[in-house]
């Protein structure tokens, strides 16, 4: 018989009495887990640093945590933490040998255990005010696949000739003691860069992402970038995210002691293209976003509308080496 999979969404249980991976009863609400690894709040000192929510409140990057069955912690999530820190604190060579899946899972427990916290903190503030915990048909369709695509942390799950997310890793000249990180739940979009790397995934695109920008990525397949050009390529992906209009459909099929899941065509029955319209202006004010470090202004981006600001190509479309951009990194 065939493991069965834990869906929350269909009873919007985000108690702290059921782990948030398995769907088990806990024994006690002292089984919990920290959503940031304690290894990556201490070896960038975030304990106490503030952490935004979405309603405006602010908690603290320990203050976000998780519901977590031992078993499900023990025998899954520590090995895998592990084997991430392990990589991480080696740098980008280390990295790179990842299995792309366990990157995927590693940062997609972090980004569900941010939106679980932002959920609670939705339901609480609901139901303080009398009102029934509301949120777009959409974005549970999302949150529920990833935290389905999650479950190939402790369940038997094969993806059949796909891979639900499109992943960016890049060698970057970074400082040091640089924690550069940045999510958007809405399109379920993370970005982290650190030691002597940057990482970007798309958590639900099927890889189109990465098919939508292959022609730049040729460009600079194998390149060490600065880190105005690894926050460049970020804003291109995580603009792009935005303009990814489908929501992927899947199957799943269980077979024997294995649960099998299956990709539904993207373009389905549509006959509009997979990615809204690109508009400079509107990823201009994305890529300002991304380049607050080194202070550029939108009307500096886009000075000329038709090719907005790069530090990652030069005006003929080649490649610009990390070491000719002279700025702080």
């Amino acid at each position: 018989m065939p493991p069965q999979i834990y869906s929350p969404f269909e009873t919007y249980n985000f108690s702290d009495n059921t782990c948030f991976l398995s769907g088990e009863t806990l024994n006690s609400i002292d089984e919990q887990i920290p959503v940031f690894p304690i290894w990556m709040m201490s070896r960038f000192d975030l304990e106490n640093k503030p952490f935004k929510l979405l309603d405006e409140t602010m908690a603290t990057y320990k203050d976000l945590r998780l519901p977590c069955s031992v078993n499900v912690n023990d025998n899954y999530l520590e090995p895998l933490e592990a084997e991430i820190a392990d990589a991480f604190d080696k740098g980008y060579e280390a990295v790179k040998e990842l299995d792309e899946l366990k990157l995927f899972q590693w940062a997609g427990k972090l980004l569900y255990g941010i939106i679980f916290n932002e959920i609670q903190a939705g339901i609480r503030q609901q139901r303080a005010q009398g009102e029934e915990f509301n949120i777009s048909k959409s974005i549970i369709h999302k949150f529920s696949n990833l935290h389905l695509m999650l479950q190939s942390i402790n369940l038997p799950i094969i993806f059949e000739d796909f891979k639900p997310f499109s992943l960016f890793l890049y060698k970057v000249d970074n400082a040091g003691d640089i924690f550069g990180y940045r999510d958007e739940i809405n399109t379920l979009t993370f970005s982290l860069r650190i030691k002597d790397f940057g990482l970007i995934i798309c958590m639900q695109d099927n890889a189109a992402n990465q098919h939508y920008h292959r022609e730049l990525l040729e460009k600079i397949e194998g390149q060490r970038l600065h880190p105005i050009q690894f926050e460049e390529l970020s804003a291109r992906i995580f603009y792009s995210a935005y303009l990814f209009n489908r929501l992927p459909e899947y199957n799943i099929l269980p077979v024997s002691d294995q649960i099998y899941i299956e990709a539904m065509p993207l373009r389905g029955i549509s006959s509009k293209p997979l990615f809204d319209d690109w508009l400079n202006k509107t990823y201009g004010q994305v890529l300002e976003n991304f380049w607050k470090n080194w202070g550029f202004l939108l009307f500096e981006i886009i000075k000329d509308p038709e090719n907005p600001m790069s530090f990652l190509f030069s005006a003929d479309g080649n490649f610009v080496n990390a070491g000719a951009i002279e700025l702080p990194r």
